[in-house]
């Protein structure tokens, strides 16, 4: 923010635009082959998701009992409906 003279603001949407793209290069590097086995591709891909849903809206990993008590047990504990 001092280096470039912007605000908060300003900050968080240049950070937000730049995971939006970054999502776009993951998703688009996984329809193409490549030499890495596609199993080690996809754990790498679920821990970046897994950081995207606990770090999207504020540090859910220090605040687990707000942020992501409600994803935990939707998972883990709530049947999925048929």
């Amino acid at each position: 923010m001092n280096q470039h003279s912007a605000t908060e603001e300003e900050a968080v949407m240049e950070f937000q635009k730049q995971v939006t793209d970054v999502w776009k290069d993951i998703n688009e590097e996984c329809l193409y082959p490549t030499p890495v086995p596609m199993p080690l591709l996809t754990r790498i891909l679920n821990l970046a998701r897994v950081m995207d849903v606990a770090y999207k809206d504020g540090d859910g990993y220090t605040n687990a009992d707000i942020v992501l008590k409600d994803f935990v047990a939707s998972l883990l504990v709530d049947p999925v409906p048929m």
